[in-house]
């Protein structure tokens, strides 16, 4: 249980105790529901009860903690309406964001770009979960950084907790892994013609 002590070094006390539960939560640790109780997350975790209380603050905006009136935070669950709401949004954002990048990137960034997918692939074959996600959010990364848009970017980076949890409970499907990678590189074909139309329709 101690895998998630923070260090009182390095990064902020409160965005390590952060990112510790942020982990923790879209990797299944706590599930949906679950009550978060003080005292033990602070045992758990080795920081005070003012870093935990802003942490949980901005998870719950993010969308991974509810404050439950009587009862204190619990792990959000995200239901069939708000997982629709999300990929809405995210459909919208991500669109612009390749469309953007097939205009703006450099030929820099579209190398680092294709090395971001052919990672993946190797992830996606591993069938490991945890690589898998962490691969498609370089991809995401860099994708965002080429668009050249901070807005779309800051405002994916805030559904990015979501978006994750959503990623984990798909991706556990082993027919919706191969069907992943096909878009992905689907993607990276379109940006590659540097026609934004056809980007944003791949995304």
């Amino acid at each position: 249980m101690n895998d998630m002590k923070v260090a009182a070094v390095a990064a902020p006390i409160r965005q390590q105790v952060i990112s510790a539960f942020r982990s923790a939560i879209i990797g299944g640790r706590f599930q949906p529901g679950e009550r978060l109780i003080e005292k033990e997350l602070c045992e758990l975790t080795g920081s005070s009860r003012t870093s935990l209380r802003e942490a949980l603050r901005q998870l719950e905006a993010e969308g991974l903690v509810e404050m439950v009136p009587n009862k204190g935070p619990i792990v959000a669950a995200i239901s069939p309406e708000q997982a629709r709401s999300v990929y809405q949004v995210r459909c919208a954002l991500e669109g612009l964001a390749g469309a953007l990048f097939a205009k703006n990137a450099s030929d820099e960034q579209l190398d680092r770009l294709e090395t971001a997918v052919e990672e993946l692939a190797r992830a996606y074959k591993s069938r490991q979960i945890e690589r898998i996600l962490s691969s498609k959010d370089r991809f995401y990364a860099i994708m965002l950084e080429g668009s050249g848009n901070e807005i779309v970017a800051s405002v994916l980076r805030m559904m990015q907790a979501r978006i994750s949890l959503l990623r984990r409970v798909s991706l556990a499907k082993p027919a919706r892994l191969d069907a992943s990678i096909g878009e992905i590189r689907a993607i990276l074909k379109a940006i590659k013609t540097r026609n934004p139309s056809a980007a944003a329709k791949a995304c």
